[in-house]
């Protein structure tokens, strides 16, 4: 049965005709598109759809009008004066890079956009090839190997530094920003010479770096979460340093978001994407979201996906307060290596996905291989082999096409993939737009770094042995060895921090550890 939307213009479509859903249960789901509708419109009315933190969710109606705002020309300014040597490092050398400090949505979509548009080589290309643009590198985690591979190639003094923190106070992003600005000073370099900041007006970075005097503070709005700020000034001045046109970026999720918008839900492929995940897995995410794009380039769209959609879906409870656990797994690679990765056990495996597969229709060159085939026939041929396979065993497909990997494209696309799942998340009544486990987590990794101190503040007597059950005891943390033990195996192989040492004892079956 065809279920096919194509939108001329782009020549972007969406194949829905694979899923084995007819149109029969899509009508039967009238009473959710309509109520999806209408929270949608409220949603871009300005109503509140984030209540846990009381906040409106602006992420739709702000890209609308951001290309015409006054912050979106002061981003392109700054990005040109830096690209062209009006703005100058510390040293009065010209920027040649920038780290971009962030984490989550702070740093996922800009590395999607940075590497499906620029490709994964720019860093290695030179600054003619590079149109002046920067050389673009990321900071997305709190581990120190991630750090010292990044100071082994930058040049300090012709790098530019921007931090991403909504609140300021995010622990990776704020360590991070502590090691450079020692890394700077070591080098006799001033940071607030380098650094430039995207945080909320009054937040703790933003105070940090106004009273340090910071090359440039940009504003970013409270009413957009890091997961849905791609299409905002947290996508833009990465992708403007580089020279990414965001502009075309915007023109495409802003060209999805008026196609989006339709009430008819035969003629909305949001609506339409949201109703399959919803009926694939029987309202409950009894099926996992497979996502492999036919491209090299879009090799990071499966990561930026799992954030947008698992940190929006994943919740114990829907808006009435009822425990539902609910949410969809996401995974993926790319075609066709994910013939040689993962396929094996779509085809023959357990029968609890359905996949997405999308299609870069136009060829990056034309290579030509056998019988006059090219290299990008057999791309096309492994995709549609792939999926017939599939349907074969009426495994669920969907499939799309895009004609190139463009700004335009792929703003497009994560304009979809939003929608998507909002709409979702009205079929199932929960909030996609706050993030409770993570809460969690940072408060139970809180209490982790707490235990630290206890340990190694109150073995006061020194030096003294034993296994972590022995030590844990001493110090009153029984219901914590395996945590104690964990700090204890870090301590000592870690000497430049702590003087721990251990040696394994056949006799305890266990390390015993000299807390010297």
């Amino acid at each position: 049965m065809k279920m096919k939307m194509t939108d001329a213009y782009s020549g972007f479509s969406i194949d829905f005709s694979r899923m084995n859903i007819t149109w029969e249960q899509l009508d039967a789901l009238q009473d959710k598109f309509q109520r999806a509708a209408q929270e949608m419109a409220a949603l871009e009315a300005g109503a509140i759809k984030n209540p846990d933190e009381n906040r409106k969710v602006t992420h739709f109606t702000d890209r609308a009008v951001y290309r015409s705002s006054e912050l979106f020309k002061a981003v392109e300014s700054f990005a040109a004066d830096v690209r062209e040597g009006r703005i100058v490092s510390g040293t009065g050398k010209t920027f040649d890079a920038v780290v971009v400090n962030g984490i989550g949505g702070s740093a996922l979509g800009p590395q999607l956009l940075q590497f499906a548009i620029n490709g994964p080589y720019w860093n290695e290309k030179n600054q003619t090839e590079r149109r002046n643009g920067l050389k673009v590198y990321f900071l997305d985690n709190t581990d120190s190997a991630g750090l010292n591979d990044l100071k082994d190639i930058i040049e300090l003094d012709r790098t530019l530094q921007l931090c991403v923190s909504k609140s300021g106070g995010t622990q990776e992003t704020l360590n991070n920003l502590t090691a450079l600005e020692n890394a700077y000073a070591q080098a006799g370099l001033d940071y607030s010479q380098y650094a430039c900041a995207i945080t909320m007006q009054d937040s703790k970075l933003d105070k940090h770096a106004k009273s340090h005097n910071w090359l440039k503070v940009f504003p970013m709005a409270e009413s957009i979460g890091g997961r849905t700020s791609e299409t905002s000034i947290v996508g833009h001045l990465p992708a403007a340093l580089s020279g990414i046109d965001f502009g075309m970026f915007l023109d495409g999720a802003c060209r999805m978001d008026i196609w989006t918008r339709n009430r008819t839900y035969r003629d909305n492929p949001a609506s339409m994407l949201a109703a399959m995940w919803y009926l694939a897995g029987n309202g409950k995410g009894d099926r996992n979201m497979v996502i492999v794009p036919y491209s090299d380039r879009l090799v990071l769209l499966s990561r930026y996906l799992q954030q947008l959609v698992m940190e929006s879906l994943g919740k114990e409870l829907d808006l009435d307060g009822q425990t539902v656990h609910q949410g969809l797994n996401v995974f993926g690679n790319k075609g066709g290596t994910d013939a040689h990765a993962f396929i094996q056990q779509l085809n023959d495996g357990r029968d609890d996905f359905f996949a997405t597969f999308i299609e870069v229709l136009h060829d990056a060159e034309d290579i030509p291989l056998d019988n006059g085939r090219s290299m990008g026939d057999y791309l096309h041929g492994f995709l549609y082999g792939l999926a017939a396979a599939l349907e074969s065993k009426k495994r669920p497909v969907i499939t799309m096409e895009i004609t190139t990997v463009s700004p335009a494209n792929l703003g497009a696309l994560i304009a979809l993939y939003e929608r998507a799942v909002a709409i979702y998340a009205e079929f199932i009544n929960i909030n996609a737009f706050h993030q409770p486990g993570v809460q969690a987590y940072k408060l139970a990794a809180k209490g982790m770094l707490e235990v630290r101190e206890q340990l190694f503040d109150n073995l006061k007597e020194r030096p003294v042995s034993g296994t972590a059950a022995e030590l844990a005891a001493r110090v009153g943390l029984e219901d914590k060895e395996a945590v104690v033990a964990g700090w204890l195996n870090r301590a000592a192989v870690n000497p430049a921090s702590y003087n721990v040492e251990r040696k394994y004892s056949p006799d305890a079956n266990d390390w015993v550890y000299t807390v010297k």
